[in-house]
């Protein structure tokens, strides 16, 4: 029976690069991929465009491919990404760039467009946003509009002969279900072998989770080496069998236990995962501990995928200020509480415009609000205040009060930080699937 081997290079945009390598030297992999792209990701990724249309592309693109490209080209890996962002097509021609001053001659690099539907929003002005449930025309600010596509572009792009496959928005499982549907000639519709390929790929796309990483808890669940965390692999057959495991030698643990975290992470209905390429139904998984670091996965079964595709959009929210300030030794809470009443009034005195604020001791309140130091006071506690606004000046006055409680407020404060962030927050509607084709880009080196 046939079978590959896929890897998990990230689980994130800023993930360690450290473990990718250690599993393309050490791993005996076929395909790579590396999940770098979350929804708040993209609407950043296509502000950057917009102020250069050379960018857009994952900030990090350039450092990992330098030093994956060389590795992929010597070792005859495949690798597939969504790096690409809000710009595939650029970050193809920098991946290009790169190959060619590395030597990886022959090698063929594609972008799989076609997620971005940013200049088509007047067609579903009408379209319910789910998070207001208003229509779309009065979401004002936006700045993205990205569907999330399925593994078609990508199957394409590997039958086009490309060795590397850079994607934008994509589902997550994507990346990794698609080389198993061009490795093994899958039908599209094969509906039970795309729900175990959802299995393989939703394992996958965290990376280090799975192995131990956010697992990890010292005296309950303790994980070995976790400062040299390996990332998952999976063994994948023909009939949609497969294992996990890791680099023999590297960090973390692969267990039923570390499976099972990752398998509820993010998994509203467990028996209807909805994904563009299949509602993967994980409810009968099985999990068997086959070797050390070796679980073999089952169970996993799919029903015809939904007859709409998620849309993301990104816009312009509101501005968030704040500062924060320490105060130590004996009364620090006090001292900090005084400093919250002083901000809290000057804040109103100014009259400044805050449609919410929160304010935080940090080591006493600032995760769980009403707990209570009692006989145990702290020997010192920080004071976070965090203001959300309409506009960036008014925003801006939040940390101006924190900061001026050096020399107006209770005794003692220190390290004084303020600071300013725009958000972009992140709202979501449904069109009709047959409005999305996705288009495949090949160039070579």
């Amino acid at each position: 029976m046939k079978r590959i081997r896929i890897a998990s290079g990230a689980g994130y945009a800023g993930d360690r690069l450290e473990p990718a390598l250690e599993q393309m030297e050490k791993g005996n992999i076929d395909y790579i991929s590396f999940e770098c792209l979350a929804e708040r990701t993209i609407a950043i990724a296509q502000q950057a465009k917009l102020k250069d249309p050379k960018k857009g592309y994952n900030a990090l693109l350039e450092y990992r491919m330098e030093q994956v490209i060389p590795l992929a080209h010597k070792h005859k890996i495949k690798v597939i990404t969504n790096m690409g962002a809000a710009n595939p097509e650029a970050a193809v021609d920098v991946c290009i760039d790169i190959a060619r001053k590395s030597g990886a001659k022959g090698m063929k690099i594609a972008a799989v467009l076609g997620d971005d539907i940013s200049g088509q929003l007047d067609k579903y002005k009408d379209a319910k946003v789910w998070e207001t449930g208003r229509p779309l025309s009065e979401l004002d600010g936006v700045v993205s509009a990205n569907v999330y596509l399925g593994a078609e572009g990508i199957v394409e792009a590997l039958k086009q002969g490309a060795d590397i496959v850079i994607t934008g928005r994509c589902s997550d499982p994507a990346i990794f279900i698609a080389p198993l549907i061009y490795e093994f000639g899958w039908a599209m519709d094969d509906w039970d072998k795309l729900g175990k390929g959802t299995h393989v790929g939703h394992l996958l796309e965290c990376g280090g989770q799975v192995t131990g990483g956010y697992y990890a808890e010292p005296g309950k669940k303790d994980v070995p080496d976790p400062a040299y965390l390996g990332f998952p692999i999976a063994e994948v057959n023909e009939d949609g069998s497969f294992f996990i495991t890791k680099v023999e030698g590297s960090g973390g643990l692969v267990t039923p236990h570390t499976l099972t975290e990752q398998l509820i992470y993010e998994i509203h209905d467990p028996a209807n995962y909805l994904t563009p390429d299949v509602v993967a139904d994980f409810s009968k998984t099985e999990f068997e501990q086959t070797g050390p670091d070796q679980v073999a996965v089952s169970g996993a079964t799919g029903k015809p995928h939904p007859p709409t595709l998620k849309v993301s959009l990104g816009y312009r929210d509101c501005f968030i200020g704040d500062g924060e300030i320490s105060y130590g030794g004996p009364g620090c809470v006090e001292r900090a509480k005084l400093a919250q009443d002083i901000v809290a009034k000057r804040l109103a005195l100014r009259q400044i415009p805050i449609d919410e604020i929160k304010y935080d001791l940090i080591g006493i309140n600032s995760l769980y609000w009403n707990w209570d130091s009692g006989n145990n006071p702290p020997r010192e506690v920080r004071l976070r205040v965090a203001g959300r606004t309409k506009d960036r000046v008014s925003a801006s006055r939040v940390g101006q009060e924190v900061e001026a409680l050096y020399t107006n407020g209770p005794a003692g404060g220190c390290g004084a930080t303020q600071g300013v962030r725009e958000i972009i927050s992140v709202a979501s509607l449904l069109i009709p699937r047959e409005d999305v084709q996705p288009q495949v880009i090949v160039k070579e080196v």
